[in-house]
């Protein structure tokens, strides 16, 4: 908080000129006596601010003095450099602009600072695509950004598993969620979610659009995230897991197996334990769950049983079919 209100004290002088401790210290809702302390801590920061007592004084900065970099302080700025960025940038064509960018902020930083941020830049990537995937295909990804900056609607052509449907959309905004592009529109009278990569034709129209005042792109995205995964699981399943098994459950995301593993108090003779846990469909739940061979029994319900069943039965046929013979 006091390196907060010191670096909003080095601002003012820079932009208002001189100021009273007392106007100071109204400003800040402190004492006057902790606007002396501030003080007294800059310029053992050898910042140049310099006093003068009577009716017409105040404190002030040496003539000339500048920040040089207005608002941010040396970790702030250092943040920005961390890697990662260029690659969602250039999805949606700004990458020469984050270039740009970051050349302007490596030039205004003083000497120490811009030693730190090329530390950051060197000890940091982020990497926002999971294992074992590639990055979606992200063709229209410039064209929506310039729609939602331009607030200019579009005609979408979206794929999905019962066919191709279209929608004229005003575009909100855009949000990254695991290596993945979703576009958030508003579409009629409701707020809607589209995976990018499904969008098979686009069209940005001359028709204009008034964004909703009071819309929070990041609320709206938290609150239907946590709706979607709610409603994602229509019933569950009790499985029996061996303790290998409780180990390989990482593969179907860490809040699953953090479920699983405080549920799993109470062991049989040979160590397995029984949980339940949320599923989707069943044939989904199936697939998810042949990949773990014996380690993991379903006990209920028996349509997901019946599915497992079915699978391994085809497998078995498949292979069996083609196997050597001895």
């Amino acid at each position: 908080m006091r390196a907060s209100r010191l670096l909003s004290i080095l601002l003012l002088l820079q932009s208002r000129g001189r100021m009273t401790a007392q106007a100071l210290a109204a400003e800040f809702e402190v004492s006057v006596r902790t606007i002396y302390r501030d003080v007294d801590e800059l310029s053992a920061a050898d910042v140049p601010i310099y006093g003068d007592r009577g009716p017409n004084g105040g404190f002030e900065l040496l003539d000339g003095y500048r920040t040089k970099l207005t608002g941010l302080s040396p970790a702030e700025a250092a943040t920005l450099f961390l890697a990662g960025l260029p690659g969602p940038a250039a999805e949606l064509g700004l990458a020469d602009m984050l270039t740009t960018a970051q050349l302007k902020l490596t030039a205004a930083l003083p000497e120490g600072a811009r030693a730190a941020a090329a530390r950051i830049s060197m000890r940091f990537h982020l990497d926002p695509v999971g294992w074992f995937r590639g990055v979606d295909d992200a063709r229209f990804l410039p064209m929506i950004a310039e729609a939602v900056w331009k607030e200019a609607a579009i005609t979408i052509r979206y794929r999905r598993d019962a066919g191709p449907v279209s929608r004229t959309a005003h575009p909100l905004g855009l949000v990254l969620k695991g290596g993945v592009w979703y576009l958030v529109a508003r579409v009629g009278e409701q707020t809607r979610t589209y995976r990018v990569a499904n969008i098979v034709d686009l069209v940005v129209s001359g028709d204009r659009f008034e964004r909703p005042v009071d819309f929070d792109l990041a609320a709206f995205w938290t609150k239907a995230s946590r709706a979607y995964e709610v409603g994602l699981y229509h019933g569950t399943a009790k499985l029996r897991v061996s303790p290998r098994g409780l180990i390989l459950l990482d593969q179907l995301g860490s809040p699953l197996a953090q479920m699983v593993r405080e549920q799993a108090r109470m062991t049989d003779a040979q160590g397995w334990v029984s949980v339940r846990v949320p599923i989707e469909r069943a044939d989904w739940a199936a697939r998810d769950l042949i990949r773990f061979g014996a380690e993991i029994e379903v006990l209920e319900p028996a349509e997901l049983r019946l599915r497992l069943f079915d699978l391994a039965r085809d497998l078995s046929q498949l292979y069996a079919a083609r196997a050597p013979s001895s």
